[in-house]
C-alpha cells in the first residue's frame, strides 16, 4: 500500500479580515485610508503652493488661464471619462480572464 503524498509547502492562509472588504468595496479599509491621507496631503501641498504665488495688483496669468480652462476640462471629462473608464475596465477584465479584447 502506498502512503498518500504530503502536500509540499505551507497550507494556504486565508486573507486577513482587513484585506477582504465586507462592504462590497474594491479597497480594504486600510488601503482606502492610506489613499485618502495621501490625497489630503497632496491637496494641502497644492493649496500652500497656490497661496505662495506672488501677484501684483490682481490675479496672475496662471489664475486667469486656470479659471478659463477649468470648465472646458470639466465638460470634456464629464463627456469622455465614463466611457474611457468602462473601456479600460472591460479590457482589464478580459485580459485577466484570458479572453481576446473585443
Amino acid at each position: 500500500m502506498v502512503a498518500p503524498e504530503a502536500p509540499s509547502g505551507p497550507p494556504p492562509v486565508a486573507p486577513s479580515p482587513d484585506a477582504v472588504p465586507s462592504n462590497g468595496s474594491l479597497l480594504a479599509p486600510s488601503t482606502a485610508a492610506a489613499a485618502a491621507a495621501a490625497l489630503s496631503e497632496l491637496a494641502r501641498a497644492v493649496a500652500a503652493e497656490q497661496k505662495s504665488v506672488i501677484s501684483r495688483n490682481g490675479p496672475s496669468i496662471e489664475d486667469v488661464v486656470r479659471e478659463e480652462v477649468r470648465p472646458l476640462v470639466k465638460n470634456w471629462l464629464d463627456a469622455h471619462l465614463p466611457g474611457m473608464v468602462e473601456r479600460m475596465v472591460r479590457a482589464e477584465i478580459e485580459r485577466v480572464l484570458g479572453r481576446p479584447a473585443s
